[in-house]
């Protein structure tokens, strides 16, 4: 008789033991209604996930167990004692604790399983935190051999050829696997190797869902038998995915499968998802941020439109001598278009007082107008409560394009991880998304095509002092994502004068990104968790220094 599985791919909140139970008892309860014998949840349900330093406080493992012993007997109370629950949650071995995965049954924990790789690289450092497993783990449900691993088990050899002659019928992977772009292919690829190894059993992953902090996740759980997916769930949404484990010798049969994301909505949609998970986890219910009408803040509007509601955003204009009418047009227009709470304080009064008492000016009044926005929305933060977005994108980041205490101001920065190019392209996503179901594009045509400038003085543009866009982020993504020094990019054919000035802006700017807002990460190295590099540092590219820039702006 086939064996029902669900994958209950549900979004968690670190620390909130009872939250996050209770959402575990809801998915068994539509699990069961559907016949489901297993049900399996993420990497670390019952604490959310990453735990990080939390993991060490033996007052929060006492605290996670209590929950899990609470939520099996609960299970039994509430007529699920014969399901078999598997989940994640915190262990703890020899007084250190472990990343585990918990198999509940008849109100009582059958079985448990430590991970055994604990990754130590981009936003990992589990290695620090956890003592890794030693032992494989099989489980029988209705008869039928169930194989145990957790995420990074997957990733490095050993833990799945353990179970090679065991008798396994499938193999259940727990994940909590962070979102980047591309990585959907290659989790799908990881679980059809295992397959063939284990003579081309289905492999079942389930992944969590939602934000946390700088890190997304995506869902997307499926089952893989050999190279055919049986099962697929959407990504960024919580699901319930069902599908029936066939009979030994039996053709395997097709569940849901959700159709996939092309690149730019993907990303559009990690974005959405990132910031609605840190508002509403942080208690936050409105977000503010400057409107300027130019690209960078009108994308971030638009995503916190689609993450909370135009209704719970919160645009501010903040025109100064130097704002062009276009600027001030389009930001209405923008704040118009996603119905968000518009407002316009000039900056001139604020400027001038200052100014008044101490004169000013290059660089130095440039970054003045920018500090004095950034109290403005920190003033309205204050006041109201909302949460302060800043809208810098990877690009300005890289060779920091920002003013520290000025438009770097915030609690959380959407597009940190979206270089220029990037932005304009998921813009334009957005809109096309928007016209293909009938509805207003909510970004200003002339926002997305107009030259962009800050703004600072007259008839500045960003490419007065920047290379093209295009060309930079070409030199920015061999630099910074894939580690290139300065003989690479020039082997490459990139200018020498372009290359030297590039560099050189972004190890001078390392300071400032470490004391910009948090962000998601969408890409394969993010600033923060996944490079970290000191910011005192006589370590130079060795470049001419005739091309050398050293930047005043802070």
């Amino acid at each position: 008789m086939p064996l029902r599985i669900a994958l209950a791919q549900i979004d968690t909140c670190v620390g909130d033991l009872d939250g996050n139970t209770r959402a575990v008892l809801a998915s068994a309860h539509k699990a069961a209604e559907a016949g489901a014998r297993l049900v399996a949840f993420p990497e670390m349900t019952v604490t959310g996930y990453p735990i990080e330093d939390l993991a060490l406080r033996a007052s929060f493992r006492r605290g996670a167990e209590s929950a899990l012993a609470r939520l099996a007997a609960t299970l039994v109370d509430e007529g699920l004692g014969d399901l078999t629950v598997v989940l994640g949650m915190v262990g703890t071995r020899d007084g250190r604790p472990t990343n585990q995965a918990v198999v509940l049954h008849g109100g009582t924990v059958t079985a448990r399983y430590d991970k055994r790789h604990l990754p130590n690289y981009g936003v990992f450092d589990e290695f620090r935190i956890f003592t890794p497993g030693h032992e494989s783990c099989v489980i029988e449900v209705d008869g039928r051999r169930v194989g145990l691993a957790i995420c990074e088990d997957i990733w490095q050899d050993g833990p799945v050829e353990a179970l090679v002659g065991q008798g396994v019928e499938l193999l259940l992977v727990l994940n909590g696997s962070p979102y980047e772009e591309g990585k959907v292919h290659q989790r799908a690829d990881l679980a059809t190797r295992h397959s063939a190894t284990l003579g081309g059993i289905p492999v079942a992953y389930v992944n969590m869902v939602g934000g946390q902090d700088d890190l997304v996740f995506d869902g997307g759980s499926f089952v893989v038998a050999g190279d055919r997916v049986l099962a697929q769930s959407p990504q960024f949404v919580a699901d319930l995915a069902l599908w029936d484990l066939a009979d030994a010798g039996a053709e395997q049969t097709t569940g849901k499968l959700a159709p996939p994301l092309e690149p730019d909505e993907e990303v559009y949609r990690a974005l959405v998802t990132g910031l609605a998970g840190y508002v509403q986890k942080n208690g936050f219910r409105r977000v503010v941020l400057g409107m300027s009408g130019g690209i960078d803040s009108a994308l971030v509007a638009a995503i916190a439109a689609d993450a909370l509601g135009g209704e719970n955003v919160t645009g501010v204009s903040m025109p100064s001598r130097w704002s062009s009418d276009h600027s001030k047009d389009d930001a209405a227009d923008l704040a118009q278009r996603i119905g968000a709470d518009y407002r316009v304080q000039p900056i001139k009064p604020v400027v001038d007082a200052f100014e008044a008492g101490l004169p000013l000016d290059g660089v130095a009044a440039e970054n003045l107008q920018a500090r004095v926005r950034g109290m403005i929305l920190m003033a309205v933060s204050n006041a109201e409560g909302h949460l302060v977005l800043a809208t810098g994108n990877k690009t300005e980041l890289a060779v920091g394009y920002s003013t520290i205490y000025g438009d770097a101001v915030g609690g959380y920065a959407p597009i940190k991880d979206v270089d220029k190019s990037r932005v304009w392209a998921l813009s334009r996503w957005r809109n096309n998304h928007a016209v293909d179901r009938g509805e207003i594009p909510p970004i200003p045509e002339n926002s997305i095509t107009k030259p962009p400038s800050a703004e600072l003085r007259p008839g500045q543009v960003d490419q007065d002092s920047l290379p093209p866009y295009d060309l930079l982020d070409q030199v920015l993504d061999a630099y910074v994502e894939h580690a290139e020094g300065r003989a690479e990019l020039l082997a490459r054919g990139f200018d020498p004068e372009v290359v030297d000035r590039v560099l050189s802006l972004v190890d001078r700017a390392e300071w400032k990104r470490r004391q910009y807002p948090l962000g998601p990460k969408v890409t394969a190295l993010a600033f923060g968790r996944d490079r970290r590099l000191p910011i005192t540092s006589r370590w130079r590219e060795p470049i001419d220094p005739h091309t050398s820039t050293t930047s005043t702006e802070h």
